[in-house]
């Protein structure tokens, strides 16, 4: 029997009433209804000005600042007119999180009445602190002074909560000197260096049309579910978003049986009540399942412009967790918050398009004679081979290393999986032949009544942290918690880069005389040739290709983040960043030590918590169970039977090296370095290990002191109770 707390939160979880489903109400009903979007301009504004706003979201350019009191006006009547009394530029700090300044559409008169205000000037800039979010040195406490500025690619929207309406307002977070001290900002200047690269191949490619060219991300977010009364008793799941300690229970994963299963009725409502809000917001969530871990779930929107999705990435994240406390749930978006089962991605399709070209990574049904797919994709397997370490770097976190490489997802060596039939093709070309490629089919079943199957041309790698998967990619290796800004800024800074390169390659053949086939054909040889020792088909888990990748074809295996944020002091991470205009140098260096300060102190938490629960709850527990079971010795004894004392002297031991690893762990603590990179080093290297050797001692002996003195709620408990 579980002990008392623990069976009160279970007979908690048994006796709590189901959330009531609210009748469904139709798509086009819910469709972005809280969404200032173009439609909703189009109605308030005038002609002439809604205009000048759409040409610009839609081709780019300086917005027209007289518009701006314009559109103020028709935001502000429609957001009160839907009872909102509060407005908010929302913004994405150094954190992973978002972060929002409220203030009220009040303005008070000389008379002692209030009116309701919002100029163009309250639309366009804010001033939240500059120093109290990280900066990296940036700004000293005493500089306080930032701006937000709206960002007029994101549409407005209204955030609904029990305790009121805001208009929230997207933006971008700048200091006073500048520098970018968000994510959204980098993003922006990304794809607008894309965008310029990417136009410059297409017009060398001969097209004349070239609407501005975009990236596009469709982010599938997985999470787990836990109930509320559980986490409350998991002072780890609490403040570190994962178990310290657990031993693994008798059934896990291993059955396979929860993947793609039926979804729990407490979840399903729970899933319907996310669905409806984001609907609401303009999302297009599309996809949701169950995952392969007991408790995991999966979340998957449709493909939208980078920028926007980014947005809608976040507030997918906040609707989760709000959600969930309205359902006695907690969403944990920890990448790997249980041990022994697999943890949580956010795999991040991406590719780049535009209106008149399309989407310039489909392949077609013929790659081979696909020229303007060629070089593109070229540009992808010259840019991940270039800057793979940075793409390593992009995805480091403190959680995300305990995913990387675990069976569930791929390894640390950045790689670019591209499919047979494209694997083939780019080495036809590595050859200095090019005859053709491989078709679809159709696969029969054998049963007259299903259907011809249509088969792909090429197989999908799960194992590949960077894979094709028909028209895009998808990077496999984002963790579940974190934003998607970083990756897609490092993925569009790397093909502006390629781009460059390759019509800098390109306009060099043309110059000299060659037709254009033949120049591309040069251009992609040459890129195979410098840089497909990238390109990997096989089994990215295989102790095999970890050694062939580092000694044969000379990628980095950047295991850890201590080993990967240095990535980003690197000479040439920092001129293409400056090159590109996508991060100063200032800029770089502020997030390698921001990054850098995140893993640290999320280390640091997670020891000073492992110490407080293995001595204050799992320590005095054992004691006691000791203390219960010497005295059963005793009594056998007494009684002239012969007392099988290995049990206690197991529990005794392990009990002991619990004590010993906790002072090694707090010696280590207190033997912090103060320099950044031995700081990094330390948390990795010291402090991980001895952390893992208290869980070690503590998972031995959940397995033998009485459940009904164990303080701690169970895997079993926690993956399976619903």
């Amino acid at each position: 029997m579980p002990s008392s707390q623990r069976f009160q939160a279970i007979q908690t979880i048994l006796d709590r009433p189901p959330v009531d489903g609210k009748e469904p109400l139709g798509l086009e009903e819910l469709w972005a209804s809280d969404v200032f979007s173009l439609a909703a301009m189009k109605s308030a504004l005038p002609k002439a000005v809604f205009k000048s706003l759409q040409r610009t979201i839609t081709r780019g350019g300086k917005l027209d600042t007289s518009v701006a009191d314009v559109v103020a006006q028709a935001m502000k009547a429609w957001a009160t007119s839907r009872g909102a009394l509060y407005y908010a530029h929302v913004f994405y700090p150094l954190t992973n999180l978002t972060a929002e300044k409220h203030d009220g559409f009040i303005a008070p008169q000389g008379d002692g009445t209030v009116i309701s205000e919002f100029t163009g000037k309250l639309l366009v800039q804010g001033e939240p602190d500059g120093s109290s979010f990280p900066n990296g040195g940036i700004r000293s406490t005493f500089e306080a002074r930032g701006y937000t500025a709206w960002d007029v690619t994101s549409p407005a929207y209204l955030m609904q909560t029990p305790n009121g309406i805001t208009l929230c307002i997207p933006t971008v977070f700048v200091s006073w000197t500048g520098e970018a001290l968000d994510k959204k900002t980098p993003l922006l200047r990304s794809n607008a260096a894309m965008d310029q690269q990417a136009r410059r191949l297409l017009q060398l490619l001969g097209e004349t049309e070239i609407a501005p060219v975009n990236s596009s991300c469709g982010a599938e977010q997985e999470y787990f579910l836990v109930d509320a009364a559980f986490t409350a008793l998991r002072p780890d799941l609490q403040l570190a978003g994962r178990t310290l300690f657990g031993a693994a229970p008798a059934k896990g994963q291993q059955f396979d049986d929860h993947y793609f299963g039926a979804i729990p009725e407490r979840v399903q409502v729970f899933m319907q009540d996310v669905e409806e809000q984001l609907y609401r917001l303009g999302i297009p969530a599309k996809t949701r399942h169950n995952e392969v871990a007991p408790g995991q779930f999966e979340i998957a929107p449709f493909h939208e412009a980078a920028n926007v999705a980014t947005d809608h990435q976040q507030l997918i994240m906040t609707v989760l967790k709000a959600t969930a406390k309205k359902h006695g749930l907690t969403c944990l978006l920890h990448e790997k918050p249980f041990a022994g089962v697999n943890g949580s991605g956010k795999h991040v399709n991406w590719s780049i398009g535009n209106s008149s070209q399309g989407n310039l990574l489909d392949p077609g049904s013929t790659p081979h004679d696909n020229l303007q797919f060629l070089l593109f994709c070229g540009a992808v397997i010259r840019g991940v081979h270039r800057f793979g370490p940075l793409m390593r770097a992009a995805i480091a976190t403190a959680s995300n290393d305990h995913r990387l490489g675990a069976n569930e997802a791929p390894p640390a060596i950045i790689s670019v999986y591209l499919g047979s039939q494209l694997e083939d093709v780019f080495s036809q070309i590595s050859s200095g032949t090019l005859e053709g490629s491989a078709k679809a089919a159709l696969m029969s079943l054998g049963v007259d009544t299903l259907p011809d199957l249509n088969k792909d041309p090429g197989d999908r790698n799960r194992t590949s942290p960077f894979a094709f998967t028909g028209n895009r990619f998808e990077f496999r290796a984002v963790g579940s918690g974190q934003s998607v800004a970083g990756p897609l800024v490092v993925l569009n800074t790397i093909m502006a880069d390629s781009i460059q390169w390759i019509s800098d390659q390109l306009e060099d053949q043309l110059n000299s005389g060659a037709p254009l086939e033949e120049a591309a054909f040069a251009v992609l040889k040459r890129t195979m040739d410098d840089h497909g020792a990238v390109v990997f088909g096989g089994d990215g888990y295989s102790t095999e290709w970890h050694e062939m990748a580092v000694k044969e074809r000379g990628l980095e295996n950047l295991r850890t983040t201590a080993d990967a944020l240095p990535v980003l002091q690197r000479a040439d991470i920092r001129d293409l960043f400056e090159r590109t205009g996508v991060l100063s140098p200032v800029e770089l260096e502020s997030r390698y030590e921001v990054y850098a300060e995140q893993y640290t102190l999320a280390i640091e938490v997670e020891a000073k918590l492992v110490l407080r629960i293995a001595r204050t709850q799992i320590y005095p527990v054992v004691t006691a169970a000791l203390k219960h079971l010497a005295s059963s010795l005793k009594a056998q004894e007494a009684l002239g039977l012969t007392a099988d004392q290995s049990v206690a002297r197991t529990m005794a031991s392990l009990n002991q090296a619990l004590l010993q690893q906790c002072d090694a762990l707090e010696s280590a603590l207190a033997a912090t370095p103060h320099d950044l990179q031995p700081h990094l080093a330390h948390c990795a290297g010291t402090l991980l290990p001895l952390m893992n050797a208290v869980r070690a001692a503590a998972d031995g002996l959940e397995g033998m002191v009485d459940d009904n003195l164990w303080p701690l709620p169970t895997y079993q408990e926690m993956l399976f109770m619903r």
